[in-house]
């Protein structure tokens, strides 16, 4: 990480647990996407996917467009041409959802920046197929929002199990114990997030 820490770093090291996780490790950084719709459109084909498989979708659809989609376009394409792609018919039908939305209320930095985070989960939720978990991800990787903490995530479920000892047997003690280790990290849990899960992907690595 080198002599120069990342704003976050004195924050999040007072978690005497998740120090050693940011000591010697990349800073990590978030960034602002413009292509909404399509992070959205994209995230929701790759639920409950491999990333390998998820990755093969996503291509095998922009090749669909020609490798310019557009919620106009997706709208217009057919279940079946969807379908034939390997999505399910849920999946497809959750695809027109987004584009249906983005065309009539919009799914842009101009409509989504201004808004703090708990009406973004709101305003993305009301679309059938997006659920929260998802919209959390938006925030965090498409908005770069830097205050996020996704609760109901497994990795970062499996990680803190690890550091933090913690016994998941009781769903509601666990996610409250969940939520009040990691509003310590506030304003930077979204930044905890990511070296949790890298810890978890490069558990050797991560000393």
């Amino acid at each position: 990480m080198g002599s120069k820490r990342p704003p976050y770093f004195a924050h999040l090291s007072l978690d005497e647990r998740l120090k050693p996780l940011l000591v010697g490790h990349p800073a990590m950084e978030l960034t602002v996407r413009k292509d909404l719709w399509l992070y959205l459109t994209v995230a929701v084909m790759a639920q409950q996917l491999s990333t390998r498989v998820a990755s093969v979708i996503r291509q095998r659809f922009m090749d669909l467009y020609g490798g310019e989609p557009t919620p106009e376009r997706v709208l217009a394409t057919p279940v079946a041409s969807l379908r034939a792609i390997g999505l399910s018919n849920a999946k497809a039908a959750y695809i027109h959802n987004i584009a249906r939305f983005d065309l009539e209320s919009g799914i842009s930095l101009g409509v989504l920046q201004a808004m703090p985070d708990a009406e973004v989960l709101a305003y993305l939720t009301q679309i059938k197929g997006v659920g929260q978990w998802t919209a959390e991800m938006f925030l965090m990787f498409a908005l770069g929002r830097e205050d996020v903490f996704s609760a109901g995530d497994l990795g970062l479920q499996q990680a803190m199990i690890k550091i933090y000892r913690l016994r998941p047997g009781n769903k509601k003690a666990f996610r409250e114990r969940l939520l009040k280790i990691s509003s310590k990290w506030s304003p930077y849990r979204s930044y905890a997030s990511l070296h949790l899960w890298h810890h978890k992907d490069a558990p050797t690595v991560a000393g």
